[in-house]
């Protein structure tokens, strides 16, 4: 019974379900009185409801996610950690200011491999607006309280998108001799880092994380509910495909 109510108002009383609902109905009404404009409104609401549904917005993600695995056994002379978004005055343990999701994962990764391999950390992040915060000054007080000593963490506080992260980074790469560098991005975001960084000459070795999705599928009947984060997935992975196919101009 619970499960039952839980889906009512997930899919009919929470956006997007609420808007997918309400444009339903408005079809059915025009239908019923043989108005004009039945047709493409019913096409925009199947779209939208299909979007909405984890069984899409996984499928897109997965097939981002699913193009570099990380190795079994990672070496290399530095972590170069892509930012992913911060908050400015938020209080933490340590100053002001969080790390979004995916830029904590990202984080944490980088804090795993740090202590299999010894490589300091280069965290690349820049303030984006003036009321985010500044990634990588944020990161690297988050790194010192996880006990990564602060001659191991590198500031590159100048990025402001995925270019900029490449740009920006190899400035430090090639200053300090750096030969076999470690990228690590969310899953989703390592294809067009990756890319990103070639353009640079950079040959990194790729160590995704942050994964929204399973990878392997297993369907169930949940994966059919419209929920906001698998709409969310599904914007993201779209904004990855526009951004792989403006890469070589970006």
């Amino acid at each position: 019974m619970l499960v039952f109510i839980k889906f009512l108002y997930i899919s009919f009383l929470l956006p997007p379900g609420l808007f997918i609902a309400a444009l339903a109905y408005v079809s059915y009404w025009l239908y019923r009185r043989n108005q004009r404009g039945v047709v493409p409104l019913v096409l925009i609401t199947a779209i939208l409801y299909l979007i909405s549904t984890p069984l899409v917005g996984d499928a897109l993600m997965r097939s981002l996610e699913s193009r570099y695995t990380p190795p079994a056994e990672v070496q290399g002379d530095a972590i170069v950690t892509l930012g992913g978004g911060a908050t400015a005055d938020t209080p933490n343990v340590h100053g002001k200011g969080h790390l979004m999701g995916f830029a904590a994962n990202r984080v944490l990764t980088a804090a795993q491999l740090y202590h299999i391999t010894g490589a300091p950390i280069i965290i690349s992040g820049g303030q984006v607006f003036a009321n985010t915060g500044k990634e990588a000054e944020i990161a690297r007080h988050i790194l010192l309280g996880l006990g990564i000593p602060d001659d191991k963490i590198i500031v590159e506080g100048q990025s402001l998108n995925t270019t900029d992260n490449a740009k920006f980074s190899k400035q430090i790469i090639d200053e300090r001799g750096f030969t076999n560098p470690i990228l690590v991005t969310s899953a989703f975001h390592m294809d067009r880092s990756v890319q990103q960084f070639a353009k640079f000459n950079i040959s990194v070795t790729p160590y995704p994380t942050d994964y929204q999705t399973n990878t392997s599928f297993l369907f169930e009947w949940h994966l059919l509910w419209p929920r906001a984060d698998a709409f969310y997935n599904t914007q993201l992975a779209v904004k990855e495909y526009l951004g792989l196919a403006a890469i070589r101009w970006f």
